[in-house]
């Protein structure tokens, strides 16, 4: 073994010639091979095995029944079974005796009968495992039952019992084998490993770490060349033996049926370390902790298979690969509960080992995922699986898996800040969503009205835009999708959407402008115009159910809606004077005494105007209404004001009756629209009273009741009045005023300020001096003086 440790070098490639020998397996020397032999016998009759003590680190839990692997050859074409890998395959529930079995083709003959005294030495330690059981239940030959007697019912029953006594966890406590007192050589020892004759590798290593520990005590501080060496090959050797129970580890929940016989001499071997952690001549860092990474690494090599398309071949890609993905998560687990966890120890926690590295993997997984996803209902389908589905009883809340989650967390190990830039990521992608949208609604909405002049359609008896429940939909579906994430994801989703929807009317107001202003002043553009102010009156209803979550967002998006809808209605009302004004402006005068075709024309518009308000919803129909009403009563009544007709030869009664008439019209038009403005409905017969008497002074007695339902009427008004009436000047003239100037002051100027009516009314003003003399300044004249 020396000349083997001598050819070593600092190089990496140098410093396993050792173990390889440069390719050639070096040819066990007699010594060396009774060597071995008396290991394996003291192995077999010293270990607790063959005792049946509580001290037994193996249980009956493995059915596999599988043959080991063979152990490294003493000579090249030897095969030798090690006992320690029999011990492997003592937990089969076959009691089948190996030793009888004849030698196969192609094994050296000088070997037979060692083999066969290493097949009988297992036999002998598979029975004293039988008798040695934890619960000492006494041997009973089992009946026999035939294929066509017993039922697949009660062969499946039977299964599932013998697998459910089996997968009980092993003993924590065991007594170790005994080490051989001289080891084998490097290279037999690299070929044990490789083998997967991990319980005689092991052994032998640590002979190996006690000849090198009593060397170093003999050698002191002062350390050859050789021990130097020694230590060297011990990490080789160790470094190849703890990847090798990695690699075993790692792929026992992929490869079970091969690995699973070889987690118990593995688990050992990882308590025994562990132990001797603070001896010299061990590896560096902890086996448990390795143990860890490697099931670590096994499952990520499990979370990597799940399949994953890429977006271009399926648009649910990401739906479908978190749906397999728990499907794997959950059917590995059982497989740890059912398979793998009976091959360790309890301190291992093996079940929920394997829980924490799925929790750390698939956190980094979703990261992976995030990097990949763009779309909102990708992102969706991320967040609602991290938050919802992973702790769902799809995965981790399975009932396969209970009750052994009971105590462990069922949450994802995320990195710090993921699920928040995951919720942005979301919610910035839900705006940008909406924003399209809503051009969307722009774009259909010239399609199919604007672009061909089609007329709006009718809804409940008002005109009406599906545009309005097609945004509402939208933003609802966003809302109740996110609320089923959780409630602060809802809230930042209802405020992205509001945020996008308040610079709506601005922009859908001009392309509607861009596109409809040819249609003016056709009914066409007013009934277009009445639709957008229906629609947004209802958008603003529907957003107001998420006012106790956005406040504040939803105070914007009105704020922006309202100031649209009073553009509109802004835009009819002007549409509407500029259509009436010159027929009011021809009221009080000549051809209005003789001819009614004005009168006709502003009653035809009034008509009109009052069929567009029944086509608008509450509450703006009667808020237009009033308005109009207002302006159509100044400008009737202030043509009065204007002093453009004189009513001479007493054909003030005709245009007091005229003037009745017409107004009753009027007022039944406004009362059909609902106005509020009842307090309008009494200037036109109060000034027809006034107009229509035949005696000058009785005007006097008639002023009370215009005076007290109009406190804004002033001597200014009644002048012109009178001017109107006939009455341009003299004693009646001014005593008239002199009335109109005491009620005021009996009123105390008194009377609902608010209703200002009068006031702004502009008067021409009368160029006859004598009409606006004080009666003090007048009275010399009368004929009495």
């Amino acid at each position: 073994m020396s000349q083997v440790m001598d050819k070593s070098t600092g190089n990496p490639d140098e410093d396993r010639v050792s173990l390889k020998s440069d390719g050639k397996t070096p040819t066990a020397s007699p010594g060396v091979l009774q060597t071995l032999r008396q290991s394996i016998r003291r192995a077999a009759e010293k270990s607790p095995l063959a005792s049946g003590g509580k001290g037994s680190g193996v249980t009956t839990g493995d059915d596999s029944g599988a043959r080991p692997p063979p152990s490294a050859s003493l000579r090249l074409g030897s095969p030798v079974t090690s006992p320690l890998k029999i011990i492997g395959g003592l937990f089969s529930r076959k009691e089948e005796d190996d030793s009888d079995a004849a030698p196969q083709k192609g094994k050296d003959p000088n070997m037979a009968g060692f083999g066969d005294s290493l097949m009988k030495t297992g036999a002998s330690i598979r029975r004293s495992l039988r008798i040695g059981s934890k619960k000492d239940k006494p041997c009973r030959p089992e009946p026999l039952v035939s294929l066509a007697e017993g039922s697949a019912e009660e062969r499946k029953d039977h299964k599932e019992e013998e697998e459910e006594e089996a997968c009980q966890e092993m003993e924590e406590s065991y007594t170790p084998l005994e080490i051989p007192h001289t080891p084998l050589s490097v290279m037999q020892i690299n070929k044990l490993i490789d083998n997967e004759v991990l319980e005689e590798a092991h052994l032998n290593l640590l002979a190996l770490r006690q000849e090198f520990q009593q060397e170093r005590e003999r050698c002191g501080e002062d350390s050859p060349m050789e021990l130097a060496k020694k230590e060297k090959d011990l990490n080789l050797l160790y470094g190849d033996l703890r990847n090798k129970v990695n690699t075993i580890v790692r792929d026992s929940n992929s490869l079970p049926s091969r690995n699973k016989g070889l987690l118990v001499p593995v688990a050992r071997i990882i308590q025994e370390e562990e132990r001797r952690a603070e001896e010299p001549g061990g590896l560096a860092g902890s086996w448990m902790e390795a143990w860890r990474e490697a099931v670590g690494e096994g499952v990520q090599a499990k979370v990597s298979s799940v399949h994953l398309e890429r977006r271009e071949q399926n648009v649910s890609w990401l739906a479908v690969h978190l749906g397999l993905l728990g499907r794997t998560v959950v059917e590995d687990l059982e497989s740890v509960k059912k398979e793998l966890r009976c091959s360790y120890p309890p301190s291992f926690k093996v079940f929920s080992t394997y829980v924490r590295s799925y929790h750390r993997v698939l956190g980094q997984h979703m990261k992976k995922l995030d990097e990949r996803a763009t779309e909102r209902k990708d992102l969706y389908a991320l967040l609602d699986w991290i938050i919802n589905r992973y702790r769902s009883e799809r995965v981790m809340g399975s009932v396969s898996l209970q009750p052994d989650m009971k105590d462990e967390s069922a949450d994802l190990q995320l990195e710090d800040e993921l699920l928040m830039q995951l919720k942005d990521k979301f919610c910035c992608r839900v705006k940008e969503d909406m924003s399209s949208s809503l051009d969307g609604v722009i774009r259909l909405e010239h399609e199919e009205v604007w672009r061909d002049g089609s007329s709006p359609q009718k809804e409940d008896d008002v005109l009406n835009s599906p545009f309005h429940m097609d945004i509402w939909t939208t933003v609802k579906g966003n809302v109740q999708n996110s609320g089923a994430i959780d409630a602060q994801l809802e809230q930042e989703v209802i405020s992205c959407c509001l945020q996008e929807l308040s610079t709506f009317p601005k922009r859908f107001e001009t392309e509607f402008r861009r596109h409809c202003s040819a249609l003016r002043p056709k009914p066409l553009w007013t009934e277009y115009q009445i639709t957008y102010i229906n629609c947004f009156t209802a958008l603003q209803q529907h957003m107001e159910e998420y006012r106790d979550s956005c406040p504040d967002q939803v105070d914007g998006f009105r704020q922006e809606a309202t100031s649209l809808i009073i553009r509109l209605n802004q835009a009819l009302e002007d549409q509407f004077k500029d259509d009436v004004k010159p027929y009011l402006r021809r009221m009080m005068t000549r051809k209005w005494l003789t001819n009614d075709e004005d009168f006709g024309q502003l009653h035809g518009r009034m008509e009109l105007l009052s069929q567009h308000c029944a086509l608008m919803r509450p509450p703006h129909n009667q808020e237009f209404a009033s308005r109009l009403h207002y302006h159509v009563v100044r400008e009737y009544v202030g043509q009065l004001m204007k002093n453009n007709y004189s009513c001479k030869n007493r054909k003030h009664e005709k245009a007091a009756s005229k003037m009745r008439l017409q107004w009753g019209k009027l007022s039944d038009l406004f009362e059909s629209m609902k106005s509020t403005h009842e307090w309008l409905y009494a200037v036109g017969e109060d000034l027809s009273d006034v107009i229509v008497q035949k005696n000058k002074s009785d005007i006097k007695n008639h002023l009370q009741p215009l005076v007290e339902h109009y406190p804004d009427f002033s001597r200014k008004h009644l002048v012109a009045v009178l001017y109107f009436r006939g009455l341009l000047r003299g004693r009646e003239h001014q005593l008239i005023l002199q009335r109109h100037t005491e009620l005021r002051k009996k009123l105390g100027g008194g009377g609902d300020r608010s209703r200002v009516l009068f006031g702004d009314m502009q008067v021409t003003v009368n160029t006859d001096c004598l009409s606006n003399l004080p009666f003090s300044c007048l009275s010399f004249l009368l004929p009495d003086n």
